[in-house]
């Protein structure tokens, strides 16, 4: 008898509208690319958790926790798209999973594939990854509506005790930003881009304005920095020429621009920027904006990542009007599995996905959303991009 091969569990969460469909095919690849990449001697073993409507109609729970605690004990998940219903009293299923779990770094990587349409004349341009602190801001969710008991009490205290005066028409919010979080992201951050060998990381925050929450985002990285990064770095403040041909060999160089100017430095500048390390609110924006740099959400992969646990999903929504008709582009997922690999420590594997997705659509070979736009005059299915992702793994 031959040597049983070990098994690896990954519990998953098909996922609400087209998420079945594309989870489908990436459970294929991933079967493949592991198998390929470790001859056999290593298998994935999938292991369904509920979550979303599937498990409000089986437990009358959006989210069980019987799922966080699987995911919690296994220490890695991948998930398709969820539906939060609207209406109050249902928070955000994707954030209440990041924060019950304590994934607080969101990890978004932005590059162009060849072939793929984008609304920019040089798409290849970009390519950075983005760390997005995934547990405060206002994402906190921590608001009152205007008129409630609430919000007159602290309007109230606020006139009282501070001198600040606002309308009693307004609803409130609060938006905390801590040191620990903040050194805990940027630490992650710094890891990542000594590890890849990526040159620049730059700090992204509205401090100009929001002094003590933002603009303490900015002072608490680089005082992370100086302290346990300092022989990685140097800082373009210091730099007599501030350019990437005078960063120094081996090391990288660390700067800070303001959220608003870096939208625009991102579409004009974008081959000076490598990480990108932001607040909740700044990260979400910047995530999807370099996403359409490149070709949209069909293509932009996320990890949710913590200490010892981590949640990985493809950026897009549900679309529930193409659910169960074989035309959604499951390359998000497919690559957002593939950074599953990597964290789980199966870099070949993980490499074998990504290259076969590349030259899967190089090749034109696409569903139905971007062909169009490509100009192709034919397109494939779900199923049958998985096949030629496959067929590239061979």
């Amino acid at each position: 008898m031959g040597d049983i091969a070990k098994e690896i569990l990954i519990p998953y969460i098909p996922g609400d509208g087209i998420g079945p469909d594309i989870m489908s095919a990436t459970v294929r690849v991933l079967d493949v690319a592991m198998r390929a990449a470790t001859a056999g001697g290593v298998k994935l073993h999938w292991e369904e958790v509920l979550a979303g409507e599937k498990a409000f109609k089986k437990t009358g729970c959006w989210l069980p926790e019987e799922t966080l605690s699987v995911i919690e004990q296994r220490g890695v998940a991948i998930k398709g798209p969820l539906t939060t219903p609207v209406g109050g009293g249902i928070r955000s299923l994707n954030v209440t999973i990041r924060q019950s779990l304590d994934l607080y770094a969101s990890v978004r990587p932005a590059r162009h594939y060849a072939g793929v349409p984008s609304p920019v004349k040089h798409p290849e341009k970009l390519n950075v990854v983005i760390f997005r602190e995934n547990t405060e801001d206002v994402y906190k969710g921590i608001e009152w509506k205007r008129g409630s008991e609430e919000a007159k009490s602290l309007i109230a205290y606020l006139r009282s005790e501070f001198g600040v005066e606002l309308g009693s028409d307004c609803g409130l919010g609060l938006k905390p930003i801590s040191e620990s979080a903040t050194k805990r992201l940027v630490r992650s951050a710094m890891e990542y881009a000594v590890r890849k060998g990526r040159k620049v990381v730059t700090f992204v925050h509205k401090g100009n304005i929001m002094k003590h929450t933002e603009g303490a985002f900015r002072e608490w990285g680089y005082e992370l920095v100086r302290d346990e990064f300092s022989d990685h770095v140097v800082f373009e403040s210091e730099m007599p020429q501030k350019d990437l041909a005078s960063i120094p060999k081996g090391m990288i160089m660390v700067n800070d621009r303001i959220a608003d100017n870096m939208l625009q430095q991102i579409l004009t500048r974008p081959e000076e920027y490598s990480v990108l390390v932001a607040p909740n609110l700044n990260g979400d924006y910047l995530a999807d904006a370099c996403a359409a740099q490149v070709g949209g959400l069909g293509f932009a992969p996320g990890a949710n990542i913590g200490d010892g646990v981590a949640v990985f999903e493809p950026v897009h929504g549900t679309a529930p009007k193409y659910a169960g008709r074989n035309i959604a582009n499951p390359c998000a997922l497919i690559l957002s599995g593939s950074m599953m690999l990597e964290y789980l420590g199966y870099t070949n594997a993980s490499s074998l996905v990504e290259k076969a997705v590349e030259g899967a659509l190089a090749h034109g070979v696409m569903t139905r959303d971007f062909a169009k736009l490509a100009g192709l005059q034919s397109h494939v299915g779900t199923s049958e991009f998985a096949d030629a992702v496959i067929d590239r793994m061979a």
